[in-house]
């Protein structure tokens, strides 16, 4: 059999250009996504294609995507990118996500990604193209034009014909005949059964083929002891994209730099005679599949295998790397090459360059220009800092956050501040330690990564770029505290917002205990709070139970036993599933008040479905419903929580409080991605969903121009962005976040950004108060919630009239 991408060895003809029609030749042969699960006998998923027809069909360009069975409002497809070609009557294997189950490796694969399909239900799709498809039901798939081919198995929605294949299980694929027939149906098309991955080269699984899943990295090259022609940086070239990808590199020379030993295995090898392009990286990424790397640092080895483009996520920048190694160790204990610096001379302060859009793979890097460039022509090198300060703290999987920059836009607890699309930071830079015999340090904003840190440079889709350190400084604790505000007066009416992350009956007396004493001691027991992701009476159990009595009375009993006031509540049950988050959660927001000090008037008949509105009575302006929900059929709050409106009274002055929890931003693209300036997909919802509440608060003041409202909760976005733009629009409300110094305006921290997700916002009327952030979990590696509550003090009595 000739080897799929030599040059020149056949003809190639262009795929069929829909999926409306049978495919003739190429088409997807076998999916499995039980790799690695419990009774599995295969280590790794995989996608098999196959052509029937008598020509080669090429694949540059191509991808295969993934979407689960029953997708949400928030699924996205997910991408492996492929190269190379179908050989005429030969299979074409794709290695995804690998388990910790199984036995087996795949044979070696012919393109690698890393999706964790589902091993029951699913969605595979061939595509001519590697941008994401957006389609979700059966219809608007078979509508694309370029999808070539596409396989819906279990249960899935998105199918071909009269339903889904059959018989998808940990221990069983989907599969054509032999012959590839292709009738457009795959309940007809594919039967289960016994997994039978085979690659372009003819190989399956324990046929001899020597790597394994992707490669191992033993074996040597034939005893020659010989670099080949190609070195490092003619591998990693002057753009995104190796100008290799796709082909075999035969015995590149290099040293090895780190070994990574969990998670995506492999080894980085460094070139220590590097040439005159400043562009070009003198390191790269050896992938050994499910192979354990027995080299070790210090190694001088010589390399075969295949260049590959690996896309971490569909809308990310790739990982340059040679995968199915074969490796000769030409000695050990070698000195490593010099580490690059970084710190705030060396990187750059613009970010990134753009492409009205689209990908800037291909532009030439600028690397003294742009920090993304610069961190890109380092690629898998060997880096160095010293002294950085954290800015994000760190997680439960082993990393955190530094900058090299110490002066960059700096807040006033040690962080540093986003305060605009156009200045992401150029100095951040995420740290993860490949010394897996070690603790990773618990560090919080404001600490020291003391002493150096060295390591290679690699990227990841959670964050970007990240040093995976061989050399981890040592952390200083700089003493962060949490912060406590002030007590409200007599004659202040106190109003707090905190997003209680989910919190539902069955949680840990802990959880409850933590959030509790946020309430009750660091924002000093509020009049009034409004809790964003309440969950039901059992969390995520999916059992139509909506209501939350249980929550909130583990909740305020918490309060109560922390030292806070018996807070009674005020929500609407949504209905089942309707509102977002975690599927059989029902979370929804929920007001605490304290009747000692504030009374809810209640206008009963507000349900998950009914609009309240404002009316004007011989008694003033009320609500039809109290509490009420903000228009909860509209468009606008699709698959999310609506706003949740109540009428209080305070000593003797009326109040209105409008909670919100606007859309996430899950599905926007990353700010380091491949696609520049990135698409924030989800702005187009929270800009009609803070419409719908710019127009509520609008009939407010026009029935009473004097109407105090207070609008807050997690907005889910920026004092910056469009979303809080049209909030605002009109001058109808004032977001309190401005009004802080610049340095103290975040509520939540993110990949090393301090931001601001959550507000407080005013009407006109609202003229004396005093407002404050409180930093309780943000920049702290232990937290009770992901987000930072607020609160507003408003002395009412001096709130003068319009």
């Amino acid at each position: 059999m000739v080897a799929v991408g030599a040059a020149g060895a056949f003809a190639f003809t262009a795929l069929p250009s829909a999926s409306a029609t049978p495919s003739a030749s190429a088409v997807i042969a076998e999916v499995y996504g039980g790799g690695g699960n419990s009774g599995a006998t295969l280590t790794r998923d995989f996608v098999e294609l196959g052509n029937a027809g008598s020509a080669a069909y090429d694949l540059s360009g191509y991808s295969v995507q993934y979407l689960p069975g029953t997708p949400s409002a928030g699924s996205t497809w997910q991408v492996t990118a492929l190269t190379g070609a179908i050989a005429p009557g030969a299979r074409y294997l794709v290695g995804e996500g690998t388990g910790s189950g199984g036995t087996t490796a795949l044979p070696t694969t012919d393109a690698t990604g890393s999706i964790a399909m589902s091993a029951t239900s699913g969605t595979i799709a061939l595509v001519s193209g590697t941008a994401a498809l957006t389609c979700k039901t059966a219809a608007d798939c078979a509508a694309d034009p370029s999808i070539v081919d596409l396989a819906g198995y279990g249960t899935a929605v998105v199918r071909e014909g009269s339903g889904p294949a059959t018989g998808a299980s940990n221990t069983a694929a989907v599969a054509r005949a032999d012959s590839l027939a292709d009738t457009d149906d795959n309940a007809a098309d594919f039967t289960g059964g016994t997994p039978t991955p085979v690659n372009s080269a003819g190989q399956t699984p324990g046929s001899g083929d020597g790597g394994g899943d992707g490669g191992g990295d033993g074996g040597g090259d034939g005893g020659s002891t010989n670099p080949g022609t190609v070195r490092v940086h003619d591998i990693q070239g002057t753009t995104r994209l190796s100008p290799y990808a796709g082909q075999t590199v035969t015995r590149v020379p290099g040293i090895v730099t780190g070994v990574r030993g969990s998670g995506s295995l492999g080894y980085w090898i460094q070139d220590p005679t590097p040439d005159t392009d400043p562009r070009t990286s003198e390191a790269v990424f050896v992938y050994t599949g499910s192979a354990k790397p027995t080299v070790a640092v210090g190694d001088s080895v010589l390399v075969t295998g295949k260049v590959t483009e690996y896309y971490p996520s569909s809308t990310s920048q790739s990982n340059t790397e040679i995968g199915a190694p074969t490796t000769t160790v030409l000695s050990s204990g070698n000195t490593l090459p010099d580490a690059v610096a970084l710190n705030a001379t060396s990187v750059p302060d613009a970010y990134i360059p753009t492409a009205s859009g689209g990908s800037i793979e291909s532009l030439a890097l600028q690397p003294s220009v742009y920090a993304q460039d610069f961190f890109e022509s380092l690629e898998g090198m060997r880096v160095t800092f010293a002294d950085a300060r954290v800015v994000g703290a760190s997680d439960a999987y082993g990393e955190l956050w530094v900058t090299v920059k110490p002066k960059e836009n700096a807040t006033a607890r040690g962080g540093t501040l986003y305060s605009s699309y156009d200045q992401p930071n150029t100095g951040r830079i995420e740290v993860m330690s490949l010394d897996t015999t070690s603790t990773f340090p618990v560090a919080n904003v404001g600490d020291e990564l003391s002493g150096v840190t060295t390591g290679p440079l690699d990227y990841s889709t959670y964050g970007g770029y990240n040093v995976q350190a061989t050399q981890l400084g040592t952390l200083v604790d700089k003493g962060l505290k949490q912060e406590v505000t002030r007590r409200q007066k007599k004659d202040e009416l106190a109003v707090a917002t905190y997003n209680v992350e989910n919190l539902d009956a069955l949680d840990t007396q802990e959880k409850f205990d933590r959030l509790a004493e946020g309430v009750a001691v660091n924002l000093n027991s509020p009049d009034v709070v409004a809790l964003e992701e309440i969950q039901d009476d059992n969390g995520a159990t999916n059992d139509g139970t909506v209501t939350a009595e249980a929550t909130l009375k583990r909740f305020t009993d918490a309060v109560r036993a922390a030292g806070g006031p018996a807070y009674k509540w005020r929500y609407i049950s949504p209905t089942n599933n309707a509102d977002g988050g975690e599927p059989g959660g029902n979370i929804r927001q929920v007001f605490l008040f304290n009747p000692k000090r504030v009374s809810f008037t209640d206008h009963k008949g507000g349900d998950a479905t009914t609009a309240t509105s404002v009316v004007k009575t011989r008694k003033g302006v009320q609500l039809t419903y109290s509490p009420g929900r903000i228009d909860p059929t509209n468009a606008a709050w699709e698959d999310s929580r609506k706003p949740l409106v109540g009428e209080f009274t305070f000593q003797g002055e009326q109040v209105f409080v409008i909670a919100n929890h606007f859309i996430s931003k899950g599905g926007d693209q990353p700010i380091h991605g491949r696609y520049q300036p990135p698409a924030r997909s989800s702005e187009t919802q929270r800009a009609a969903q803070a419409a719908e509440v710019n127009t509520f608060v609008k009939s407010l003041l026009a029935a009473d121009r004097n109407a105090k409202a207070i609008v807050l909760g997690d907005l889910n976005d920026y004092e910056f962005s469009q979303t809080v733009t049209t909030l605002t629009a009109g001058k109808v409300l004032k977001p309190l976040i401005t009004t802080l110094p610049a340095a103290e305006r975040y509520t939540y921290v993110y990949d090393g950004n301090s931001q601001t997700l959550d507000h407080i916002l005013t009407s006109p009327a609202v003229t004396s108060f005093n407002y404050d952030v409180v930093h309780i979990n943000a920049e702290f590696a232990d937290q009770a919630s992901d987000h930072d509550p607020q609160i507003v003090r408003i002395d009412l009595s001096k709130c003068r009239r319009h």
